[in-house]
């Protein structure tokens, strides 16, 4: 995995091994940021990366300089990797919280710009997420949410959805909060 674009471009972030999870790929992320970079400034964003995994999708928005990453992963050993990471790369930039995701959106301030979810695909509620993020009270209303997701899943019937990208086997989904 590496760092598209930003600070650290170029670089290569290798996960330990036995790392099992789904880095979103080079191509996706960058398409993804692509569209990102048109609707804001990510220089003034506060980001929330749910299920962050090997912290790929927060390690690039810190290299592009974003204000503040919050990455939320319930796996500890994939916790202190991103934590060890931020605090080398991004000191002070970046914060990790070892917990499960569902319970974070429920219990905690979700006042971020940018909540991006990339749930394990065989999750049994992953079509939950945009209401779970939704009903948060403390949502910011010009948040973006984005969730990563295979293509089977399909939210084009969410009263918050904005539009799907495919790109290959995975699909992003945005939604926006009415305001």
């Amino acid at each position: 995995m590496r760092i598209i674009r930003g600070k650290y471009k170029g670089k290569i972030i290798s996960p330990p091994k036995g790392f099992n999870s789904r880095p979103t790929t080079d191509y996706a992320k960058e398409s993804l940021f692509n569209i990102i970079e048109n609707r804001v400034n990510i220089q003034s964003l506060r980001v929330l990366d749910l299920f962050s995994g090997s912290g790929n999708i927060s390690f690039e928005f810190l290299s592009r300089a974003c204000k503040e990453v919050v990455s939320v992963e319930n796996n500890k050993k994939y916790s202190d990797y991103i934590r060890k990471q931020i605090s080398q790369l991004f000191p002070e930039k970046g914060k990790v919280i070892c917990t499960d995701a569902f319970k974070f959106c429920q219990k905690s301030d979700l006042d971020f710009d940018i909540i991006f979810a990339d749930p394990p695909f065989n999750h049994k509620d992953i079509k939950t997420i945009p209401d779970l993020i939704l009903n948060n009270k403390s949502l910011n209303n010009k948040v973006l949410i984005i969730v990563e997701h295979p293509n089977e899943i399909n939210f084009s019937e969410h009263s918050n959805y904005i539009e799907t990208r495919k790109y290959g086997n995975i699909s992003f989904s945005f939604f926006q909060k009415d305001e």
